[in-house]
């Protein structure tokens, strides 16, 4: 049967009624996404458990670990991100999320067989072009089960899974590499995720596109050109990505680094490093996210800026504590005070996710992720890490230990204050460009 033609533009039909959401089968889809992310995040950040084994026998400076932390997966996440996010714009978003699962999970187990620093680092590469052609399509589908009202709560949600992996990779990555070496928790850590895989194909329906979207809304893709200008000059749209890639060098810090700060200042094993940091991440990364994604959607309800000012607030606060953390002379206070400042900082992730899925097209929403996550990556990760680690190798000489915490902090504070200026001036923004207005009206639905 021919496919119906029309004279045009493909436009969204009437937003859907109750009868017609997906119902208790959305949190289901929420959940294997949620343990997709957790499966991204510990097989990318379960390097930091292992980095003082792997710097110890292949004699790599802090500089290097950071390349290999940030540089090596990051480069080619970006490059992959791009034709990935335009696939996830006009084809089958449950595939790729299969797919790329698959492929990282095995490029994960090869980080395993690596036999110095450039043979690592391609492995590394590997990881990265699987996970970065998983998050436009996650994130897509998310705003496609959920309507606007619930969305916060939902990005909130999906949040969680960044937190149970970093808490995962770091309490299981440290307890395998104990039981048996870090080569076997790169294999161990990795492979599960192929079952994860076969799940997500088998067993998630693809939405509607856009059914959430209101009458009139553009749900064809336009040429890659005019979809990359209109992102460009959307102002909302581009505040959050920019405030989120500095706000993230936060979060690639503590997420990275943390396991290294402890077990250098600290008379303690690998394994118990794990065990400890992942429960303060476990129990910062849980509630923080869900009371995040609460707040926004409370605050927002009141003044839709919140989705730009509640993560500029929590960017800032979570210094304090963060601080108390790397000065405390005793291990416990470290832990309590590290999982105060995790929490708070986590709490802003719905806000900007959410913000993100808001402000632009249906039709935009994976090229948007991908300009965000290039952005995220390039600034947050590669830059970040390689920044810390620079700065602790030209401290060592006079800080010793201490260095690796001194060059944390340092650039967690740069990221803070930036982050909030760009926050500020993002909400500065939803009024003139209209954003408030449609909002208001519910045009993006």
């Amino acid at each position: 049967m021919p496919a119906p033609t029309t004279d045009g533009p493909i436009t969204a039909a009437a937003p859907a009624k109750p009868a017609d959401q997906p119902g208790p089968y959305r949190w289901y889809v929420l959940g294997l996404l949620t343990l997709t992310s957790t499966f991204s995040v510990a097989d990318r950040l379960v390097f930091g458990i292992l980095v003082e084994d792997i710097k110890a026998e292949f004699q790599l400076s802090d500089f290097q670990l950071g390349l290999l932390g940030g540089a090596a997966f990051s480069l080619v996440y970006v490059l992959a991100g791009f034709p990935a996010a335009r696939l996830a714009d006009r084809s089958v978003r449950k595939n790729i999320v299969a797919a790329a699962i698959s492929f990282w999970s095995v490029m994960t187990a090869m980080c395993g067989l690596a036999t110095g620093f450039w043979t690592l680092f391609l492995a590394r590469t590997g990881v990265g072009v699987g996970e970065g052609c998983s998050g436009p399509s996650s994130q897509s589908l998310v705003a496609d089960f959920f309507a606007r009202h619930e969305l916060a709560k939902a990005m909130g949600f999906l949040t969680i899974g960044a937190s149970m992996g970093t808490a995962g990779g770091l309490v299981i990555g440290g307890q395998l590499a104990e039981i048996f070496n870090w080569r076997w928790a790169f294999v161990l850590m990795g492979l599960p995720g192929v079952l994860l895989g076969a799940v997500l194909y088998f067993t998630v329906r693809e939405p509607v596109r856009g059914r959430y979207a209101p009458v009139g809304s553009d749900m064809a893709q336009q040429p890659l050109w005019a979809t990359t200008r209109s992102l460009l000059g959307n102002r909302v749209f581009m505040g959050l990505a920019v405030g989120w890639a500095v706000q993230i060098m936060i979060g690639y810090a503590l997420a990275f680094w943390m396991a290294a700060v402890m077990l250098r200042q600290f008379t303690i094993s690998t394994g118990d490093v794990g065990l400890f940091l992942g429960l303060a991440f476990f129990l910062g990364g849980i509630p923080g996210p869900i009371l995040g994604g609460y707040a926004t959607h409370w605050l927002t309800l009141r003044d839709e800026r919140w989705r730009a000012w509640l993560p500029g607030v929590v960017s800032l606060a979570c210094l304090v504590p963060l601080a108390l953390s790397l000065t405390a002379g005793s291990f416990w206070p470290f832990l309590g005070w590290f999982a105060f400042a995790y929490a708070i900082y986590v709490a802003s992730q719905a806000g900007i996710l959410s913000g993100i899925q808001a402000a632009v097209e249906p039709s935009q929403r994976g090229f948007a992720v991908a300009i965000a996550l290039f952005l995220n990556n390039l600034v947050g990760q590669m830059l970040g890490l390689a920044v810390i680690g620079a700065v602790s190798d030209w401290l060592t000489p006079a800080q010793g230990a201490a260095s690796l915490g001194i060059a944390v902090f340092g650039v967690c504070l740069v990221s803070g204050v930036l982050s909030m200026a760009v926050f500020a001036w993002t909400a500065a923004q939803m009024g003139p460009t209209g954003y408030l207005a449609r909002m208001r009206d519910d045009v993006f639905g």
